[in-house]
């Protein structure tokens, strides 16, 4: 059977292109080369790009995503997606992708646009059902005061810029007189903000993905950080532990595990997503923070941990992410 074609698409015009391009090539090693011809396709912001090696590039046919070798044009089967950020985790590169009908391995437009926005994925989970943190919403051309975020919530807060990740611009604010600066942090990134309470308690993260059409939680990890949260240091610096499988009573497990699943389904998820759950210690219950619909992949992320943990391995992983989208209908 002839290999598939499969355009690994890497990059993107946030802060965020570094990791994705440290996860693309954890991705690149892992592809079975038996069953795909990979093509790493470069999505930056003066060209989209196809990269044979580290010194050549060729420019990549936007009219419908094709390349041109020996004067022959590439056309793929699928897309695998490795961007973190925009353009390809907020929806813009999925809606191109679906009209020209080529199939991804992540979640549609829909659900990218929603996800991306921290908000609107909280009130959208909560709508469902599934605890979150109270929150605030503050918008850049609307402006708030610190004391009036304060009114409605109470110390100690997350200033979370509202559409991104990898914790840039994020802030833990103890202190009343802490927040306009925090504010400030925050809108250097976005427009938005997502202003919401600290609960106390132990953070975990799981990967769940969907393979012939069943949903299937991972091994849940624990994140314990020197941090004063899991910021960027944590995340890329070493500066925490993660724990995988985390240690965690049945109850407490399964009860994360139904979550996760829960807002996969009802964030109409495609592909591998990890959300980040607080195990509330007053209560026991998990709460939800926020949906990663393009899970990094790098040697130091938490998806590839999962997958070890789950006894499978990168390639076999991989490969059931690609036939799940060459058999999903946009």
């Amino acid at each position: 059977m002839a290999r598939k074609k499969i355009a690994l698409v890497t990059g993107g015009y946030s802060g965020e292109a570094a990791i994705s391009y440290k996860s693309a090539i954890t991705v690149a090693n892992n592809l079975d080369i038996s069953q795909f011809d990979v093509y790493k396709i470069d999505i930056a912001k003066d060209g989209w790009w196809y990269l044979p090696d580290e010194q050549s590039r060729i420019a990549v046919n936007k009219a419908d995503f094709s390349i041109t070798l020996s004067d022959e044009s590439v056309h793929f089967d699928a897309i695998l997606m490795c961007i973190h950020g925009t353009p390809g985790e907020d929806g813009k590169l999925q809606g191109y992708f679906d009209l020209l009908g080529l199939p991804y391995t992540s979640c549609d437009a829909a659900t990218s646009a929603l996800t991306f926005n921290k908000r609107y994925t909280v009130a959208v989970a909560a709508f469902s059902g599934v605890k979150v943190a109270k929150s605030v919403h503050v918008f850049k051309h609307s402006p708030i005061s610190p004391e009036a975020v304060l009114e409605q919530l109470q110390l100690p807060v997350f200033v979370k810029p509202n559409n991104g990740g990898s914790s840039i611009g994020m802030s833990k604010v103890t202190e009343a007189s802490e927040l306009q600066a925090a504010l400030d942090k925050a809108f250097l990134e976005d427009n938005q903000l997502l202003v919401e309470e600290f609960i106390a308690g132990r953070e975990f993260t799981i990967g769940v993905f969907k393979s012939k059409g069943v949903i299937t939680a991972m091994p849940i990890t624990e994140i314990i950080t020197e941090e004063a949260f899991f910021n960027y240091e944590a995340k890329y610096q070493g500066k925490s532990q993660e724990i995988t499988p985390a240690q965690l009573d049945d109850a407490t497990r399964l009860a994360i595990e139904n979550a996760a699943k829960k807002v996969y389904e009802v964030l109409n998820c495609r592909g591998v997503v990890r959300i980040d759950f607080i195990v509330n210690s007053s209560n026991g219950l998990p709460y939800m923070l926020e949906v990663n619909t393009v899970p990094g992949q790098s040697a130091a992320s938490i998806i590839p941990q999962q997958v070890k943990a789950m006894g499978w391995n990168l390639p076999d992983f991989y490969a059931a992410l690609i036939e799940e989208a060459l058999t999903t209908i946009a």
